[in-house]
Order: structure tokens, then C-alpha cells, then sequence
């Protein structure tokens, strides 16, 4: 294993988000630099947020350490060559092994081109992504954040992005029409906002709380797992 890598952003960027926005200005200077790992190999990242889908963050770390041990690198050619009795007994669920192995089959058949994806816009690297079996927008939109260091990703589907909007903009509720215009307003740096927002919706600003209707319930969210 070497160094950790974390999400690259410069003072543009923060001097961008802080020119367009008085409110996280301030908790951009309250938290100060957000450092959040990432995983630049996309087929390892995509396997192992399938392994994570509905489990505990625990029983996630502990499966991708048994296949990492076993493995080493998890790529698509040792996914194919395994039996789906193999990859169960690392604790995955048969759905999962089906996921798992339909993504590697799709990149060795070459209908999925992993490193083809870099040279794409973010819609058509988004909507590739999420073709494939078991992987849903926001896991494709953190994909491409956590993997790919795509800079200007805000998932609308992340229940903690929504938080720390509502939570800095005193918003009962964000709608696609609000939530587009913050997404506007910090372009072409969505993905750092998007830091910034997870920070503040763990609680990382004194004094902010949550306006959302008591009753209100969200979706997605990276405080699982970014």
C-alpha cells in the first residue's frame, strides 16, 4: 500500500467558492483545508462501493480486506477468474457477486472503457457508470469524485450534500430547481463545494442546525462511505 491520496484542489478554487458565496466563505474559514482520501483505480473504487451497499462501514472494511489479502490488486482479470462460490465466501451476497463479475466482464469485453472515460464530459462518464450492474447515479457521481478527481461533481442524490445546503442556507428543503442553482453558482468547483457541504453537515460549523421539516426524509449520503 502506498501514501494516501486525497482530493487535489488549489487557492482558485477556494478564492472561487468564496467570491460566489458569503455564507461558506465563513465555514470555509471556520474548518479549514478539507483533506478527503481518494482511490484513483476506478475498477478497485467500483467493486469495492458495490461490497459496501447496504452493510455497515465495519463489515465493508472487513470484505475488502479479506479480497485485498487474497488478491492483492482487485482487477477485472482475477474478478473473471473466480467462481461465484470464490467471491461468496469472501461474506458477499449472491446479487453482489453477480455485480461484481457483470462489471468486470463488460470492461474485459471492452464494451466498458475505463481509461476511455477520462477523455468523456461528465453526464456521458456518469451515465456509463451508472449502466452498470448495481451501480446507480450516485455511486457513478462518487466515482467520479472519489476515484476519478472529476472537479465539478454535486450529487443531488446525497442526503449530506442536501443537509449542508439547508444547513448553510437556513432551506426547509432543497428541490431540483434550488439545488441546481447552487450547483451553478459554484461551477466549474462543484466537487470541492461538495467537501465543504459533507463537512458542514457532520457538524463541522458551530451553530448550524437543520431546517428541514422534522418529518423529512433523504436519501444517499457519503457519511457512510466517500
Amino acid at each position: 500500500m502506498g501514501e494516501p491520496q486525497y482530493f487535489p484542489y488549489d487557492e482558485q478554487a477556494i478564492a472561487h467558492l468564496k467570491a460566489r458565496d458569503a455564507r461558506l466563505s465563513e465555514a470555509i474559514d471556520i474548518i479549514g483545508p478539507v483533506r478527503r482520501e481518494v482511490t484513483p483505480d476506478l475498477f478497485a473504487s467500483l467493486v469495492n462501493c458495490i461490497v459496501g451497499q447496504q452493510i455497515s462501514t465495519k463489515a465493508q472494511v472487513t470484505i475488502w480486506k479479506r479480497m485485498t489479502d487474497t488478491f492483492g490488486d482487485v482487477t477485472p482479470e482475477v474478478i473473471a477468474a473466480c467462481s461465484d462460490d470464490e467471491l461468496q465466501r469472501f461474506g458477499l451476497s449472491f446479487r453482489k457477486v453477480g455485480y461484481i463479475k457483470g462489471s468486470a466482464e463488460r470492461v474485459l469485453s471492452g464494451e466498458l472503457d475505463l481509461e476511455g472515460l477520462a477523455d468523456l464530459p461528465d453526464d456521458e462518464v456518469c451515465h456509463r457508470l451508472s449502466a452498470l450492474p448495481g451501480i446507480g447515479v450516485w455511486t457513478a457521481e462518487m466515482l467520479m469524485t472519489f476515484s476519478m478527481q472529476r472537479p465539478d461533481i454535486m450529487s443531488y442524490g446525497d442526503l449530506a450534500i442536501q443537509r449542508g445546503l439547508r444547513m448553510l442556507h437556513h432551506h426547509r428543503r432543497i428541490t431540483p430547481q434550488l439545488f441546481a442553482k447552487y450547483r451553478r453558482r459554484y461551477a466549474p468547483y462543484g466537487s470541492v463545494a461538495s467537501l465543504y457541504l459533507w463537512e458542514i453537515a457532520g457538524g463541522a460549523v458551530p451553530g448550524l442546525r437543520d431546517w428541514a421539516p422534522k418529518n423529512a426524509k433523504g436519501s444517499r449520503s457519503t457519511r457512510k462511505k466517500g
